[in-house]
């Protein structure tokens, strides 16, 4: 199993946060380790805070500068995973309300595949849940291969497939300036789904 050097890209991001001036990411580096401490993910058993980190020096690499944009990728697991308050971030409104809209809800009698139709299109209403969304997706899909089981990567390739992409392809629209980023996010994220695609043998609608 790949190594990880959690110190070296908390370190790395960090030096990029101070030189960005980027104190809303700064804060919420500090915040996921603490909130996230013990946690591990699952199928692979790697501490939890290693994904949002990736997803971060991901960004960090896209040149991604947009404080409230970086803080919630860090943030972005934390209410799901440890039951901590989305209204109880002490963060900014942009970034709370971009964490809100990452963590699914299911609402009373709302059937699961109709929840995850309404949470996809939802990303729509926030920048930093939308860009957030899909790193959080490459990231996943490139990282499943020997964490998840068959049953759940397939259900991983049809949701990227059916939900995801469509909405990031709907998102250039609304949000033009994003046109560069979001190409480049869904052109790897299809990259990914294609061959992983191909190694289950799923038929993709939007290949």
């Amino acid at each position: 199993m790949r190594e990880y050097n959690i110190d070296k890209m908390i370190t790395y991001l960090r030096g990029f946060f101070q030189g960005a001036g980027m104190p809303e990411s700064m804060k919420a580096l500090g915040f996921a380790q603490q909130k996230h401490a013990g946690q591990t993910r699952k199928g692979s058993g790697l501490p939890a805070v290693i994904h949002p980190l990736q997803m971060a020096c991901y960004a960090v690499a896209l040149n991604i500068k947009d404080d409230h944009i970086v803080a919630t990728i860090l943030l972005h697991d934390v209410c799901e995973d440890t039951g901590f308050s989305v209204s109880a971030l002490p963060f900014s409104k942009d970034v709370v309300r971009g964490v809100r809209y990452m963590t699914f809800t299911q609402h009373p009698g709302e059937e699961k595949a109709d929840a995850k139709k309404r949470y996809f299109k939802e990303l729509l209403e926030s920048r930093a849940a939308l860009i957030c969304k899909a790193i959080d997706r490459y990231n996943n899909l490139s990282t499943m291969l020997g964490a998840l089981d068959e049953e759940a990567i397939i259900k991983n390739i049809k949701e990227t497939d059916e939900l995801l992409l469509p909405v990031l392809k709907e998102a250039k629209e609304k949000w033009p300036e994003l046109s560069n980023l979001l190409y480049i996010l869904r052109e790897n994220i299809r990259s990914v789904n294609d061959n992983l695609a191909l190694v289950y043998k799923v038929e993709l609608v939007n290949s």
